[in-house]
């Protein structure tokens, strides 16, 4: 029996997760009596844990781990070792501010069977001019550090193989933050079998984002010389 495991990292998003968690429970509803919807709450300051709990309450398939702040990048990396531990069959994550679509999933879970991973690609971006120039400048990034080309590293949309991706999780630490760059950068340059899809992006539904463009420019300088190391284990392990 196949089981689907939805990870969702959220950093207080009060004003947004009722309605992320009840689109993403219909869909862990309608694919595998054992899938789940697990949400991973990072250090939350705002009610966002205590809405979770109530919301466990409604939502049968609705999995809550709670966690102290560690970033995106370390809640991500917690929803994934729970889902690989809890034997699920797929994993699917995708964030908790809204943006991306429910109605494009199904799409991704017909492909499932031909692929390691089938990640989103944005198309028509609503969340900024400047968030779609840093993508293109990891882009490039990641070409010059790992001579390969990703073409959306970075997208909370993503459907993975568990065996593909534990392989991925050992090449950094638990709290790692950028993740989802290296497990797409890895699994292309390791060679597995990627298929990327066009997925609209909306503008964030609520509440503030907690990542900045100052933000984002340290955290890229920080990445050059983490890009340097875990390419040498790249190199060194394989798939």
């Amino acid at each position: 029996m196949e089981s689907l495991y939805i990870v969702i990292p959220a950093y207080n998003e009060e004003a947004n997760i009722e309605k992320v968690i009840k689109e993403w429970h219909d869909i862990a509803l309608k694919y595998g009596e054992g899938s789940r919807l697990v949400v991973v709450n990072d250090g939350s300051k705002d009610n966002t844990l205590v809405i979770l709990h109530e919301l466990r309450k409604k939502y049968e398939r609705l999995s809550v781990l709670d966690k102290p702040n560690g970033g995106h990048g370390s809640a991500v990396i917690c929803g994934y070792k729970y889902s690989i531990a809890s034997g699920a069959s797929y994993i699917f994550q995708t964030d908790s501010d809204g943006q991306t679509d429910p109605a494009e999933f199904d799409a991704f879970w017909k492909r499932r069977k031909k692929y390691d991973m089938i990640i989103g690609e944005r198309s028509g971006r609503q969340d900024g001019f400047s968030r779609v120039v840093v993508t293109k400048t990891l882009k490039a990034v990641i070409f010059c550090m790992f001579k390969v080309v990703v073409k959306d590293a970075n997208t909370p949309f993503r459907l993975m193989r568990p065996k593909a991706l534990e392989n991925c999780l050992s090449l950094f630490d638990d709290d790692y933050n950028l993740p989802n760059v290296i497990i797409a950068t890895a699994m292309k340059k390791w060679g597995y079998k990627i298929c990327y899809r066009h997925i609209s992006f909306k503008p964030r539904q609520g509440g503030v984002n907690s990542i900045n463009i100052k933000k984002i420019i340290r955290i890229g300088f920080n990445a050059l010389k983490d890009f340097r190391t875990i390419n040498k284990r790249m190199n060194s392990c394989g798939k």
